[in-house]
């Protein structure tokens, strides 16, 4: 057995299971730590190459204003979603095994929450890096907005605080997924998709006949960047009890 699979198979103390179990989920970091980057990198020289192409081809007067519309960039957005399937499938497929080495249910959650966090963590450090690149080379040289738009925030300290949330965001709302796919498959999820469509056209609908969505944008306007980062805070939070308590009753098929 891996060192890994050692620990979860022998009794330890808590801080130690929900360790193993967080090492778990890096027992493949091609999948968590590689190919994200790769595929980032290849997007970020994708277009880095058309804005090139654009930059050289028009007027020097009229480049900034070419170019002004990348600060609503979502280039990176890709790595959010990223996660999200990241999340779903370290869940779907450690769960029925951890479970096979005798974790508990608590001890696993926690274990996948921690490894979730510092995901976060390294994500995070690796894009404010690399939006700091940005933005002291003056957009590459021609500045265009890749991984600094403004919705990220203005600053570096903004920046981090909503990289990180966005990324807890999308990992607790992946692991709230996959605790439903593991407890009843896939119309499970079809039907977690189904509500979630219907409450958000419900909310559409209710700020469309109520004529509310002037209030909205002055509402979101008055939160700032910072302000609605901070309010999905209690997304995740539902999201993470949410897929804790799914996960206390599920039992995978192939558990032993």
């Amino acid at each position: 057995m891996t060192t890994t699979t050692t620990a979860l198979a022998h009794p330890a103390s808590p801080i130690k299971r929900i360790t193993s179990v967080a090492k778990l989920h890096f027992a493949n970091p091609w999948t968590t730590l590689g190919l994200p980057w790769i595929i980032l990198g290849v997007i970020f020289v994708g277009m880095l190459t058309i804005w090139w192409l654009i930059y050289s081809a028009i007027d020097p007067a009229d480049r900034a204003g070419a170019l002004e519309g990348t600060q609503f960039s979502g280039s990176s957005f890709f790595i959010y979603i990223y996660m999200m399937v990241v999340a779903i499938q370290a869940i779907s497929i450690t769960f029925p095994f951890a479970l096979g080495y005798g974790v508990t249910r608590r001890d696993y959650y926690l274990g996948s929450a921690l490894a979730f966090v510092v995901l976060a963590v390294i994500y995070t450090a690796g894009l404010t890096l690399i939006s700091a690149a940005e933005t002291m080379t003056d957009g590459w040289g021609m500045g265009v907005t890749i991984f600094a738009p403004v919705y990220f925030g203005a600053g570096i300290a903004e920046r981090i605080f909503v990289q990180l949330v966005a990324f807890l965001f999308f990992l607790f709302f992946g692991s709230a997924i996959a605790a439903v796919w593991v407890r009843w498959k896939a119309t499970g999820v079809t039907m977690f998709f189904i509500v979630v469509a219907a409450l958000l056209v419900g909310l559409i609908a209710l700020a469309t006949f109520t004529d509310s969505w002037s209030a909205v944008g002055a509402t979101l306007v008055d939160l700032g960047v910072l302000g609605v980062a901070a309010w999905s805070l209690v997304l995740t939070a539902i999201s993470a009890v949410a897929g804790f308590t799914l996960l206390r009753r599920a039992t995978p098929r192939n558990a032993a």
